[in-house]
């Protein structure tokens, strides 16, 4: 990292560091470092651990049980939670309905679960895109009929990340067929033990099924459950989106990703016995990379200072540079795995996998993220869309 701290800045860093070391379990840093599966239960146990130490929300202000933090201690910390191997916090309770409740929601709304979402007592995921309704969104078909004090809803979400684990649902739902697109969707939180809710899991490039399909069967949602008012979700939702954008940056991501890259070059040889990190080409491609981050780094300080925790339009330029970043790091690694990267299986590292003499020990997981974040630039709004989004908001054409 080549900011520049004051005395404050590094001794909150080293403050990070200190506990991080005291207090990450080991099982689950050597999860992370070795690119295995995690499960609901280590992404819970870290999340707690961190709650209990006052750190539970590094995003949040101290009014709705936060950190406080400025944008640079958030970003200290996101570096350096991921270097020591610490899991992501989910974002969809932290960073995407946590920051929308804040702004929309209702006091009672606010009191009944933003207090849960730190310590993890509720598991959140997030229903947006249905089959016929991805980057499109707004042409999404989930109906809400409400009749007294409930409304009823029917229809179907796909890619629901974690929807397996997640006991809340914050969902977009369509209250208004006769209105335009926009102006007649709503913004419902709905608890995913109700009756009539199922998912099915999707399974992924990566091997894993973290994604799902979900559905509504005349699902029975109390309207106080309704986030902001009637009709104005679309509103709420382009806040939720500017969060999310900017929060798959992967900053943290990158940096660690980066460091292994260098380790994994520094273990193989090329043909004439030299390890990779010394070939000028290898060498040139892993400066590129520095560089973008270094790059992306100072454009998500600037987006996330100037925004004032509402991001804009801008978060769709952090969004697209982190995604091909965290991509472009991932395929390196994989050309310097050579072929000891292409034998991957979850469940084979779990079990505790190890290669034939000749292929080093980081190889059989090497292949994981590069299969996992192929999505990055798809989901939030696929890249695509993103480059649409700054052509009319920012560049205005």
């Amino acid at each position: 990292m080549d900011l520049r701290f004051s005395a404050d800045e590094e001794q909150f860093r080293e403050e990070v560091r200190t506990f991080i070391r005291a207090a990450l379990p080991a099982d689950i840093r050597d999860k992370v470092l070795n690119h295995q599966r995690l499960h609901k239960d280590d992404y819970v146990r870290w999340q707690r651990i961190l709650y209990e130490h006052g750190w539970g929300a590094p995003s949040w202000p101290t009014q709705h049980g936060g950190t406080g933090w400025s944008v640079l201690q958030r970003l200290i910390f996101e570096i350096e939670t991921f270097a020591a191997g610490a899991p992501r916090q989910m974002p969809f309770g932290l960073g995407m309905i946590g920051p929308v409740l804040m702004r929309f929601g209702s006091p009672a709304l606010q009191a009944r679960f933003l207090p849960r979402i730190p310590n993890m007592q509720d598991f959140w995921c997030q229903g947006f895109s249905e089959p016929g309704a991805g980057s499109d969104l707004a042409s999404l078909k989930t109906r809400a009929v409400r009749k007294g004090d409930r409304y009823v809803v029917n229809g179907q979400k796909t890619w629901t990340s974690y929807a397996h684990y997640a006991d809340w649902i914050f969902c977009l739902v369509r209250t208004d067929p006769e209105a335009r697109q926009q102006s007649g969707i709503s913004l419902l939180l709905i608890d995913m033990k109700s009756r009539g809710v199922s998912t099915r899991p999707i399974r992924t490039l990566d091997g894993s099924c973290d994604v799902n399909e979900t559905w509504f069967e005349d699902v029975e949602v109390p309207v106080e459950n309704l986030v902001g008012e009637e009709n104005e979700g679309w509103t709420c939702a382009k806040y939720l989106l500017g969060h999310e954008r900017t929060g798959i940056a992967g900053i943290g991501l990158c940096y660690r990703e980066l460091s292994l890259l260098k380790h994994y070059a520094s273990t193989v040889t090329d043909g004439a016995g030299r390890p990779l990190i010394d070939d000028t080409r290898t060498r040139d491609k892993i400066a590129l990379l520095e560089m973008e981050l270094s790059g992306l780094e100072m454009l998500l300080l600037r987006v996330a200072t100037q925004a004032a925790g509402h991001p804009g339009p801008e978060a769709s330029i952090v969004k697209i540079r982190g995604s091909e970043l965290q991509q472009n790091i991932a395929m390196l690694q994989m050309e310097v795995a050579g072929p000891y990267g292409w034998p991957y299986s979850p469940d084979w590292l779990e079990a505790g996998a190890s290669l034939p003499v000749g292929g080093p020990a980081w190889a059989p997981g090497a292949s994981a993220p590069y299969y996992e974040l192929r999505r990055t630039s798809i989901y939030g709004g696929s890249n695509e869309i993103q480059k649409n989004i700054i052509s009319k908001a920012i560049i205005g054409i």
